[in-house]
């Protein structure tokens, strides 16, 4: 598996992070956590060591079971977790509704973006705890608010790192504005966002910032919630509770319209003997300026087939055959 730097913290991580928002639950239809547990060890076996998780997954559960995982293997695994999304305040901004399944308009449970520096502290102690562990490797903000300064948020995340907490800083969905704000404070190590074929805005400006600046770029959801597996066929059907079944992206239309786009890349793929979402992994890992891929697996079959795709090495050919595929391609 190959390793790439988390920025200028001295960290190397797989270039394939392991992405633990389905083995919460939350939004997923609920999980097998034996089963979570072995794709997290798998994942380890297989060289990949980044795994990323989030209090908000399974509301502290994902975390939980990351921590049951890692228990004898700890000093294998780079763990990334995040802060700011919060169920115990009603300060910052409010992001949704929610159920113990999923959001919902009438959901009894209000989720909160704060990145309030006393709030920050309290969710870093009870990260520590549901993981098991005395040092979060990399520590970001799960989503940005306009209530608290970036200032003083960074400041704090500078105070947790020079405490030993936290050994890098991260930020997750952020503008290059915001970035600019984080790093006047003190070094920024990573910035997590989504980036997948259908979703390119970070090519403009984000990415090619963060290639000169020096701060990796973890990429999550390249396989657009599976949308870009090849395995998304019209006919598929979702589980209740699985945010799949109602979310525009997956119309019967719109995935018959993936199924073919990604049939032009068929060819590509069987030269290099992988599947279709190995495929897309591997372009994902080759965009200048993305460092690592986060993509979520909840067995240990997803775990393998994921780790494949950091030994593809796509040509210039290739790259230059996708892109046309791609070329004024759009969703409904």
């Amino acid at each position: 598996m190959r390793t790439r730097p988390l920025g200028q913290s001295g960290i190397d991580a797989s270039v394939i992070a392991l992405g633990t928002w389905a083995i919460g639950g939350w939004m997923w239809g609920g999980s097998d956590e034996m089963e979570a547990i072995r794709a997290i060890q798998s994942a380890l076996e297989r060289g990949i060591n980044l795994i990323d998780t989030a209090p908000i997954y399974g509301f502290g559960h994902s975390e939980i079971v990351v921590g049951r995982a890692l228990k004898g293997r700890r000093d294998m695994a780079v763990i990334a977790t995040k802060c700011g999304m919060v169920c115990n305040t009603r300060a910052g901004e409010l992001k949704m509704r929610s159920t113990a399944s999923g959001p919902s308009e009438h959901g009894h449970i209000e989720v909160y973006i704060y990145n309030n520096p006393e709030s920050i502290r309290r969710e870093v102690e009870d990260s520590l705890k549901r993981l098991q562990t005395d040092r979060i490797d990399l520590y970001q903000t799960h989503w940005q608010e306009g209530v608290t300064q970036i200032e003083d948020t960074m400041g704090e995340l500078v105070r947790l790192r020079d405490e030993g907490k936290i050994r890098a800083i991260g930020v997750c969905n952020a503008s290059t504005t915001q970035l600019e704000r984080y790093r006047s404070v003190g070094r920024l190590d990573s910035d997590q966002e989504k980036y997948s074929m259908l979703d390119r805005k970070l090519e403009a400006e984000q990415l090619p910032w963060c290639e000169r600046n020096g701060v990796a770029v973890l990429a999550y959801s390249p396989l657009a919630l599976g949308l870009l597996t090849g395995t998304a066929g019209p006919e598929r059907e979702y589980a209740e509770g699985d945010m799949r079944r109602t979310h525009r992206r997956f119309s019967v239309e719109n995935r018959t319209r993936i199924q073919i786009l990604l049939s032009r890349f068929r060819p590509i793929a069987d030269a290099h003997g992988c599947s279709l979402g190995q495929l897309v992994i591997a372009w994902t890992l080759a965009q200048p300026g993305v460092t690592h891929g986060l993509v979520g697996a909840r067995n240990e079959q997803q775990v393998s087939e994921n780790a494949r795709a950091a030994d593809i090495r796509l040509t210039n050919h290739d790259m230059d055959q996708i892109a046309t595929g791609l070329a004024g391609f759009e969703l409904v």
